[in-house]
């Protein structure tokens, strides 16, 4: 029950039916607030406890300066969780352990359960594999559940045994999309309250929800299993972006041009830790399925979240997605009650502004490795010759002095771009060239684009044009299809289009996100072979979020983000040296040039095809039983009990040793002496360099250990697929293959200097891990600029603290693994302003000692310790480095260990 100190609590009537409301108007400077800022404050007025959250906390998000830098702590309360397998099922594997752990400590197992509707999409698991035939679907769910029965047995069992969870079985859909499409509620109902739909998500694309006026954003497992025990998130009120849209799009430009540019635009602003909020007569203007692209790409910009107010649009979309006629209702009375209705004139206080004019927003891809480096799509040629120099080695540069295209691409070479022409003979005897820059993967992939059906029909119509002109895709492109939702394959059935994307080989692969985070499968052994026999730059073009190097696949070197029909575009064209906007991209039937104006569709005949193929019958049918599951998933047996039973030789699922002898006190904090680096990174280092993601090799630590414990090589799996197993997942930590620690020069991939041997002979960073370990000795890491970037991979954090990691000392973090890190007991440690390793002259080779962390004991945060580097040649570097302990309630899990042993203490007490 609320405090209700600002006599807050009303009643709202909808129909016959009546609802309990906390009422914004009651706090006063609620009104002038930015729609995110009210969300939250109803989340204070009708959590107030007088303990966590007091009228004082209330008052100061009510008083918000909008020019302050953020300094005051509140506590949010989710209104749900929601996970993605890949992360969910360590989750549950600890929420499994913590009963244990509560049982040995005297308490009750009972407790830990979740308190607040927990949602688990399977959606990361699905591998194309199979690509380019009709049953390729079916033979990558088979192979699916071949791969991960034991997985699906547990999150079966945990279905049963903890209340408030239910899992989407596996083939429904990616976790996002089904989250816009089903599960989002706008206006949550519970307990006969109404309140806003918020949420956490143990994925950073949770922010897709954000179109929909749903405020939520991505954690780390970690903090959303504590979310789910009960535990608010501490935050501190953020500083809100005000981002005008004016105008409309132009004819022939999509959701995906529009979104790399916001992207770019907010990069180069500046918008990591901060909300984003649109607003302006543009919003309304902009479709739902565009908004959710914008939502879903805020990670990318680096913001908390990216949200559009309710407006006509967003119930538009609810009754087309199936929701309730009285859901629809009380959307818009409470959304017009509490202020929460888009006024497009209206100009909210924001701490910062932007302006885009959508009629200025020009065709464009991203890449070859970062989402925000926007190309202008009539330069990508260009940009590519320029680019590619950077992934080949002076002979190919030798070789570029000719000019050797792909295989039946234009005889150009835009700007002297290198050329290695590779003969590549195919399994049906197949003879053809591949060079540097070939798109040997095109992949309509990831919710980001596919929950958006104008860009998957402007796609089918590039590919129904393409189709009829006698065009085809290259031999050497793995070309997959895999939606988000079975709507996206309903409308395209209905509007006869999927025999076009089946003739250009995008046949579907599955229902999940594959390439877009790296289960892109392999590429065919010949195409394989001469990239690696060549050192090949070659390419790929995917319609996903994420185009970080090593992420989409082991033989692929520079990845671009494009819209959907761009993507059939470029497996038509087969290379990136191609000028798509103006070179011809293939020949017709009777040899004449084909060119990307011939068989990009009109706006009006993508809006003829929405408008008569998709109706609210195909979503009512899609989820009418979303939780149950085709019969291969009712047939799993499941376990019993409400304490899981370890088998004691499972590779997929195992009792972490989080909790090991740990007792109801507290160890006080001790400050870090003698620590040796364990990798020296510079800047842009992503958890995907960190956390385990993508194929095990057999001959890395990982590999090693399921090769002993009988695991045979093709059932080795994914990292992804394993992280129920930490012993696999401590082997894989900073184990990409791109990874360059400096430290070990000349190395890429999981490799440090030992230490502990004489010398400091390079080995496998697990392997002199567990030397240091076994030494005592503890272990620092140091880093560049936007330490941690990418999707909120909790592992990147467990793995860190399981290698014996204590601190980290990095120029800038992104905000969830900096939250993550501390959440493991991993002290994250920021260069004073201005300083680097490199200017401080660190070479990682220096013995490290920290001190001042046990000023945390007294209760308070220290702002610096002090750092003090000792190099062999028996100099001293020090310095002050900036605790980025950020919040009161950050303190206390770093005072306990870790956020999981600071909540299971918390249960106990209560």
């Amino acid at each position: 029950m609320s405090a209700n100190s600002f006599d807050a609590r009303s009643t709202l009537q909808v129909g016959d039916e009546s609802y309990e409301i906390f009422k914004l108007d009651k706090v006063e400077g609620s009104a002038r607030l930015p729609y995110s800022l009210k969300v939250l404050l109803e989340n204070l007025l009708r959590t107030e406890d007088g303990a966590n959250i007091t009228a004082d906390h209330i008052r100061a998000l009510g008083g918000w300066d909008s020019q302050a830098q953020p300094s005051q702590e509140i506590q949010f309360t989710p209104a749900r969780v929601i996970m993605q397998d890949f992360t969910g099922v360590p989750c549950v594997v600890d929420l499994a352990t913590m009963r244990e752990a509560v049982k040995e400590l005297g308490g009750d197992p009972a407790k830990i359960n979740p308190l607040a509707p927990a949602e688990l999409v399977i959606d990361h698991s699905v591998i194309a594999d199979k690509f380019g035939t009709h049953d390729a679907f079916a033979q990558n769910v088979e192979l699916e559940y071949g791969r991960n029965k034991e997985r699906y047995q547990f999150l079966r069992w945990g279905q049963t045994a903890f209340d408030e969870f239910k899992v989407v079985p596996p083939g429904t859909g990616i976790v996002h999309q089904v989250n816009i499409e089903h599960l989002a509620r706008t206006v949550m109902v519970r307990n006969g309250q109404a309140y806003p739909d918020t949420l956490v998500g143990t994925d950073s694309h949770t922010t897709m929800v954000n179109g929909l006026g749903v405020l939520g954003w991505g954690v780390g497992g970690i903090e959303a299993e504590a979310a789910m025990l009960g535990q608010p998130v501490s935050m501190l009120i953020p500083r809100v972006v005000g981002f005008k849209l004016t105008g409309e799009l132009t004819p022939g430009t999509t959701a995906t041009d529009l979104v790399l540019t916001i992207t770019e635009m907010l990069r180069k602003h500046g918008v990591v830790g901060k909300f984003v909020e649109f607003y302006g007569e543009g919003v309304a203007a902009t479709s739902l399925a565009n908004r959710a692209t914008i939502g879903n790409m805020s990670p990318e910009f680096g913001s908390t979240a990216a949200i559009f107010p309710i407006d006509d649009e967003t119930l538009n979309y609810l009754k087309l997605t199936g929701r309730s006629e009285q859901q629809v209702a009380l959307v818009e009375a409470y959304a017009k009650a509490q202020g929460l209705w888009l006024d497009p004139a209206a100009e909210p206080d924001f701490s910062e502004k932007l302006e885009l004019d959508l009629s200025t927003v020009v065709p464009s891809i991203a890449g070859p490795k970062r989402p925000q480096d926007r190309i202008v799509l009539a330069e990508a040629a260009q940009q590519f010759a320029q680019d590619v120099r950077n992934y080949v080695g002076d002979s190919d540069e030798e070789a570029g002095k000719e000019s050797f295209p792909a295989s039946d691409a234009p005889a150009v070479d835009h700007n002297g771009a290198p050329s290695k022409p590779t003969q590549v003979v195919a399994a049906d005897g197949t003879v053809y060239e591949i060079d540097h820059g070939a798109v040997t993967v095109a992949a309509i992939t990831s919710c980001t684009n596919t929950s958006n059906p104008y860009v998957m029909v402007a796609a089918a119509l590039v590919a129904k044009k393409a189709v009829e002109k006698g065009l085809t895709r290259k031999p050497w492109v793995k070309t997959t299809l895999a939606p988000g939702s079975k709507v996206v394959t309903d409308y395209f059935d209905k509007a006869g289009l999927t025999p076009y994307l089946d003739k250009l080989g995008f046949n579907l692969v599955g229902y999940g996100c594959t390439t877009c985070i790296g289960n892109s499968g392999p590429l065919d052994e010949e195409v394989s072979k001469a990239v690696n026999d060549a050192d090949l730059a070659v390419t790929s073009v995917l319609s996903g979020n994420r185009n970080f190097e090593g992420r989409i696949n082991p033989d692929v070197k520079m990845n671009y983000l494009a819209s959907p029909p761009l993507v059939v575009a470029y497996a038509i064209a087969g290379s990136m040296k191609v000028n798509i906007t103006e070179d011809a991209i293939g020949n017709d039937t009777e040899g004449n040039p084909v060119f990307l104006k011939d068989i990009w569709p009109s706006e009006a005949e993508v809006n003829d095809v929405v408008a008569n193929a998709i109706g609210e019958d195909m979503f009512n049918k899609s989820y009418q039983d979303v939780f149950a599951g085709d019969a291969q998933w009712q047939a799993l047996p499941i376990p019993t009990g409400n304490t899981f039973e370890w088998d004691a030789e499972s590779t997929y699922v195992r009792k972490p040793p989080y909790f090991e002898g740990m007792t109801m006190e507290t160890t006080p904090v001790e400050d870090i002496a003698g620590a040796r680096v364990l990798a020296k990174l510079g800047d842009s280092v992503t958890t995907d360099h960190i956390s385990p993601a993508g194929a095990i090799k057999a001959d890395t630590p990982a590999g090693k250990y399921l090769t002993e414990h009988g695991v045979e090589r093709r059932d080795f799996n994914s990292y992804g697929s394993r992280r129920g197993n930490h012993e696999v997942m401590i082997r894989g930590t900073f184990a990409n293959i791109r990874l360059r620690n400096q430290i070990a020069p000349g190395t890429e991939g999981g490799f440090t200097r030992d230490f502990t041997a004489e010398g400091g002979p390079v080995s496998f960073i697990y392997d002199a891990s567990q030397n240091y370990q076994a030494a005592g000795i503890p272990l620092v890491i140091l880093a560049g600029k936007e330490y941690g970037s990418g999707s909120s991979r909790d592992w990147a954090a467990k793995g860190t603290a399981l290698l014996g990691v204590k601190a980290v000392v990095a120029e800038s973090y992104e905000r969830i693994h900096r939250s993550n890190l501390i959440g493991m007991g991993v002290l994250p440690l920021q260069f004073p302003e201005g300083a680097s390793a490199l200017s401080l002259g660190l070479t990682g080779e220096e013995t490290f000692s920290i001190t001042g962390i046990t000023a945390l004991n007294d209760g308070g945060i220290p702002e610096t310790v002090k750092v003090k580097a000792a190099s062999p040649s028996g100099a001293d570097i020090e310095f002050d480095a900036k605790v980025r302990i950020d919040t009161p309630g950050e303190a206390d899990y770093y005072r306990n260990g870790g956020i999981m042993q600071y909540v299971l203490r918390s249960l106990i007490r209560k």
